[in-house]
């Protein structure tokens, strides 16, 4: 971490100290502390609005300037959460920035359904519910842009399999942040990052290890662990990692194997860094190159 910018370091520490608490630590790792979180509504900026819509089995927000709307794409943003818990403010703020990065685009949230009461394929469900919506509003595929972190990246792509196998129209991009498309736990980073992971390291009682999703289906069905699947006909894909997550190889075998077969990846790993650390937003320097990443990859888009 000899590279990492100091203020990168202080919060990979801070993290670290909270998860080695033994109850409070196990509660984060574990997702338990999150999904029993109570927030406020999230104040929505004055620039933008926030519109409701219900599908039924879930809801989602979407976020739109006020003025100099990009009306030529749209953002489909899945939250993490290890599809135990739903949409956090923090997405919120995330969508708020895919709206800046991507010169006006609006951003549709889904609060997609979560085991243990949903597990697969309730949020792979839910992911293309929200995306035929889109379709309905006379979007065009192409113009539909996914984005999502940790479970969000993998779900992300495992929709878009499910769309190809269906011949139904494939998004225009993917930006997977530290995506989590094995829940197998077999690769390389899982032993050699053990214990330098600050968030998920040092312990296998972690929703990595201990989740409800797959239910009674096999973890490595390609809709639930997209990194045993095919990425052919894939659009093209933005995938951040860091450095120290245990999940590295869940990003380095993708665009490998998407590579091979023959579509456009960028990966970036990011040197000393944590799961999902874009969620430091613009506090830290790595983070801060991360969101310029995106909006660069939205510019090669065009």
């Amino acid at each position: 971490m000899k590279n990492t910018s100091l203020s990168g370091r202080v919060l990979s520490e801070l993290i670290s100290r909270f998860t080695a608490d033994h109850l409070l630590g196990r509660k984060i790792r574990t997702g338990e502390l999150r999904k029993k979180l109570v927030e406020p509504a999230w104040s929505v900026p004055d620039i933008f609005t926030m519109e409701e819509i219900d599908l039924g089995n879930f809801k989602m927000q979407r976020l739109a300037r006020k003025e100099e709307r990009n009306a030529n794409r749209v953002i489909l943003e899945f939250h993490g959460g290890g599809y135990i818990a739903g949409v956090r403010n923090a997405y919120y703020v995330m969508a708020g920035l895919y709206n800046e990065v991507s010169q006006g685009a609006d951003v549709v949230v889904p609060d997609y359904r979560v085991a243990p009461e949903n597990p697969f394929p309730a949020a792979l469900e839910d992911a293309l519910a929200a995306y035929q919506w889109l379709l309905s509003q006379n979007y065009f595929g192409e113009q539909i842009i996914l984005a999502g972190d940790s479970a969000g990246g993998g779900l992300a792509m495992a929709l878009t399999m499910y769309l190809r196998d269906h011949n139904m129209p494939v998004p225009g991009g993917i930006i997977a942040m530290s995506p989590w498309t094995d829940l197998t736990a077999s690769g390389e980073s899982y032993r050699t990052n053990y214990e330098k992971d600050p968030l998920f390291g040092n312990t296998h009682e972690s929703m990595i290890y201990l989740n409800d999703y797959p239910g009674n289906h096999d973890p490595m069905d390609p809709y639930i662990s997209p990194l045993f699947g095919d990425f052919r006909g894939f659009p093209p894909m933005l995938i951040q990692v860091g450095e120290n997550e245990m999940l590295l190889s869940d990003s380095v075998e993708v665009a490998a194997k998407a590579r091979m077969q023959g579509n456009r990846v960028r990966l970036s790993v990011y040197q000393g860094m944590f799961h999902d650390f874009q969620l430091a937003f613009l506090s830290i320097p790595e983070s801060k190159n991360a969101w310029d990443e995106v909006r660069r990859f939205f510019l090669a888009l065009e």
